[in-house]
């Protein structure tokens, strides 16, 4: 699945973390944004190798419910598109991710979006229902306008279970083929 946002820029899925929890009862939807001071060109493969090492260190955030792992867009920035049970919870978590983000990446490089009351498959399905949250931006970075369905999947980055037992993990990793 490929994600294409207000700003013209689109990213592919190449991995997706669900938490196995109960629906969440104030879902919240956060977008977050960055670029890498140091891991460009060649070295982008290693950091995608490092995404399934940081994975027990968010998947302990109370409230997190998925996370779609977004590669690097046509300006070289990633992002990642989560489920929170609540607003606060995602604000939180982004402002921890934040401080530890600020070490690898220019300083204005990193943003995030917390947008209260959406799915994250609602917003999938239907992209236009952010189109209410900030109408005077037309342009924004996180606002998604589409989300195009890939073929079958293809060889993404690993799976997180091959370095640890998803009972560690608490999480299940699918392929972007599976993404719903």
């Amino acid at each position: 699945m490929t994600l294409r946002f207000a700003d013209t820029t689109s990213a592919r899925v190449f991995r997706e973390t669900v938490v196995d929890c109960d629906p969440p009862e104030d879902p919240s939807l956060l977008v977050v944004e960055f670029r890498l001071r140091v891991l460009r060109g060649r070295w982008h493969l290693l950091f995608l190798w490092e995404c399934i090492l940081n994975t027990p260190l968010f998947v302990g955030f109370p409230g997190l419910v998925s996370k779609l792992w977004l590669d690097r867009d046509e300006r070289d920035r990633y992002r990642g598109l989560y489920e929170w049970n609540d607003a606060a919870g995602a604000g939180f978590y982004a402002r921890s991710l934040w401080r530890v983000l600020e070490l690898v990446c220019p300083r204005g490089s990193i943003h995030y979006r917390v947008v209260p009351g959406f799915r994250r498959d609602a917003v999938l399905r239907d992209p236009q229902l952010l189109a209410s949250v900030a109408p005077e931006d037309g342009a924004a970075w996180w606002r998604l306008v589409e989300a195009v369905r890939a073929g079958p999947a293809r060889a993404a980055a690993p799976s997180a279970r091959a370095f640890m037992p998803s009972s560690i993990l608490r999480s299940i990793t699918r392929l972007p083929g599976s993404i719903t």
